[in-house]
């Protein structure tokens, strides 16, 4: 069995095991790289990935906070010199993009959750404990004002 296969919910999509392979190191380069500045000089590649493709699989395609499905035709499409040009509004259209989360918040563990790109602008670097409790802030003042 080859170690980072397509997932289950990815085969029959337009989605291929290169083009997924391909997002799945990009993700675990920028993790790293990302991390290694925070302070983790241990964090390796190799790990990341696996972490990642392990994250993935378990996702069944959903968000992990929402449960929402995610785009995954949206993997790899998104183009930075389009998002300077159509700013907010471009980057509106890859609200569902699939993305990888810390889920601690902690850069040291391997801990990764697979959620939309809103979801993850959302949450930021908080913990999933600190993030379930900012969300029940938002909910409990929504019922005390008017919008």
């Amino acid at each position: 069995m080859e170690k980072y296969s397509l997932p289950d919910f990815l085969q029959g999509t337009e989605i291929t095991k290169e083009k997924y392979k391909d997002w799945l190191r990009k993700k675990a380069q920028a993790h790293v790289r990302r991390d290694r500045k925070r302070g983790n000089k241990s964090a390796k590649i190799s790990e990341y990935k696996e972490a990642m493709h392990e994250a993935v699989t378990e996702s069944e395609g959903k968000d992990f906070y929402t449960g929402e499905l995610l785009k995954w035709n949206l993997i790899g499409e998104y183009d930075n010199e389009c998002s300077k040009e159509g700013k907010s509004e471009y980057k509106k259209k890859f609200a569902m993009l699939p993305t990888i989360d810390h889920a601690s918040g902690i850069t040291k563990w391997k801990d990764f959750k697979i959620c939309s790109w809103r979801t993850n602008d959302a949450k930021n670097d908080l913990s999933y404990k600190d993030f379930l409790k900012l969300c029940r802030k938002v909910i409990e003042y929504s019922t005390k004002v008017r919008i």
